[in-house]
């Protein structure tokens, strides 16, 4: 097995190493540094996995997971750099380059960059990954089976598509709670009392995303199917289509992609 550990201790990373000790991943396994001592207590508690602050030596390890905030990689990278030994360094810092990383780390190469998203905290996230030329594929199946604990891995070959996966599987959480929240104001606009527009407005998206997952078909044809010819749907979507709302959908994500290639510039500056 690999000694894996956690620098942050909050809620992503809890989230992963949930997932991998119910995978089977043994807690004495899983080290996690966090200068918020009841935080770890809690993680101890929880999954049985050891806990120091940062001010203690750095164990041993194969695999380091960066799960801190953007802002305080740079510090905690540098800090870390004398202590890392070969293990692969895997970062959920959003926004921060591979080869700002590697730098601040004082040259070391077996980086993975990684953008998850929110739906992780319940073990179905989607992770987009980047790896440069100096990890390999074992470095890149052991990365997976670390992020495969709480959902799916997309692999890219160019990084600058992780700003791209960013616009959409790392925001788009928050583009379809807009929508859930639309859609509930519109039943309550209907009438409805906020408990019964809460259930037709939840439980109409978890059953859409079920059977577009359980379907051969994609999402224009399974939209089509239900879009009988003069009929209320239909309606609804030539409102949708009068409000230039997929349009807007796409100009939204584009925005947020341009947003993360600004932050990988501004976070990725060395100037203290």
């Amino acid at each position: 097995m690999s000694k894996i550990t956690f620098i942050g201790g909050g809620n992503m990373a809890s989230a992963i190493i949930g997932g991998l000790i119910s995978r089977g991943t043994p807690a004495g396994d899983v080290h996690v540094v966090d200068p918020d001592a009841a935080k770890l207590a809690e993680l101890a508690t929880r999954y049985g996995v050891h806990g120091g602050s940062p001010d203690e030596a750095l164990p041993a390890s194969d695999v380091l997971v960066l799960a801190v905030k953007p802002q305080q990689l740079k510090a905690v990278a540098r800090q870390l750099a004398p202590a890392l030994g070969d293990a692969l360094v895997i970062s959920i810092a959003a926004g921060i380059r591979a080869d700002s990383l590697s730098r601040w780390l004082g040259g070391h190469a077996r980086v993975v960059r990684v953008m998850p998203n929110t739906p992780a905290l319940v073990q179905a996230g989607l992770s987009g990954a980047y790896a440069g030329d100096a990890v390999g594929e074992d470095d890149r199946a052991l990365a997976t089976r670390v992020l495969g604990a709480v959902g799916e891995v997309v692999w890219v070959d160019d990084e600058a598509e992780i700003d791209g996966i960013t616009a959409i599987s790392g925001s788009g959480p928050a583009y379809v709670f807009y929508f859930m929240e639309a859609l509930q104001a519109a039943a309550r606009a209907q009438g409805f009392n906020p408990d019964t527009a809460r259930k037709l407005a939840y439980h109409t998206f978890s059953g859409a995303v079920k059977l577009a997952l359980d379907s051969e078909d994609d999402a224009g044809t399974l939209r089509a199917k239900v879009t009988s010819k003069g009929g209320t749907t239909e309606r609804a979507i030539n409102a949708f289509e009068t409000s230039q709302l997929r349009a807007t959908i796409i100009a939204a994500a584009a925005a947020a992609a341009a947003r993360s290639r600004e932050l990988g510039e501004e976070l990725g500056r060395d100037a203290d």
